[in-house]
């Protein structure tokens, strides 16, 4: 496909054909790295997409102001539309955001507008402000899902420590270039810290190499670096470089949909496999 970076060593994993496994609970998921441009949103978007394809229910909770995960699932995120803003600060029911995601039974988004901008700086006098989100999500009961992923921001505030302590489980997306670990170490540092003081169930449970371009030395390096540090914690599939996934959103689609045939759609589907196959975390 012209304008893919396709190369013929990336790896995909997990196992194949039949249903994919529906978990025994919900399986909370923050996508976090404050690093910006690492692939949190299309990862996030394209991991829901493919889990929904394959039987699975999935709510993607937009966490970021500029509202991109919204927007790449065609949900509607103007200034005067309900999001979750209202939900961390006003305490409106998460119910009364979320949208069902236009022609993806199974797939549902709550979405941001620019009003959560302000929720960091709003959030701090409330009661028990990092665990308002939780306890949203711990009040839905409006669908029975079997994944809720949270695309958080690219910092370490109030939003992403919310995404945290609502979660069960971290996924970071590391990408294979220059500086990959850069501020990695503050990201687990505060995964520890919350571990210790706000959610003893939170786990690392999933690192995605984003953005892999075979055709350099530096990919492979990135990505062997990060394999010998974190071992089973990194998905075998790699993300490769690819023109369809940058295009998708501004179609207010997922590349699942928009271009199923894309190495960015078959990497991603292998890494949405490779999740659903891998035990939820104790």
């Amino acid at each position: 496909m012209p304008g893919e970076a396709i190369d013929s060593g990336v790896q995909t994993g997990g196992s194949s054909g039949g249903p994919w496994p529906h978990p025994g609970r919900t399986r909370v998921i923050a996508v976090a790295n404050q690093k910006g441009g690492v692939g949190k949103t299309t990862t996030s978007v394209n991991i829901a997409a493919a889990l929904s394809m394959n039987g699975q229910r999935v709510l993607v909770v937009d966490l970021d102001p500029q509202g991109n995960a919204s927007t790449a699932l065609a949900t509607e995120h103007r200034g005067d539309i309900p999001d979750v803003y209202q939900v961390l600060v006003d305490d409106l029911p998460m119910a009364d955001i979320v949208k069902e995601v236009p022609d993806m039974p199974g797939l549902y988004c709550a979405p941001a507008t620019i009003d959560l901008a302000g929720a960091e700086i709003e959030l701090v006098s409330l009661v028990a402000r990092e665990a308002r989100l939780r306890r949203a999500l711990t009040a839905y009961g409006a669908v029975d899902l079997d994944f809720i992923i949270i695309d958080c921001p690219p910092s370490l505030g109030l939003l992403t420590v919310n995404a945290l302590v609502a979660a069960d489980e971290v996924m970071i997306p590391i990408q294979c270039e220059y500086y990959a670990l850069e501020g990695l170490g503050q990201l687990l540092r505060n995964v520890d810290l919350i571990k210790a003081h706000l959610n003893p169930t939170l786990s690392l449970s999933t690192i995605v190499l984003t953005m892999y371009d075979g055709r350099t030395r530096l990919a492979s390096q990135v990505a062997d670096e990060v394999r010998a540090h974190f071992g089973d914690t990194v998905l075998n599939t790699v993300i490769p470089r690819s023109v369809r996934l940058s295009e998708a959103p501004s179609y207010g689609q997922s590349v699942m949909t928009y271009d199923p045939g894309s190495s960015g759609a078959m990497a991603y589907l292998d890494a949405a496999r490779e999740i659903a196959f891998r035990s939820t975390p104790a």
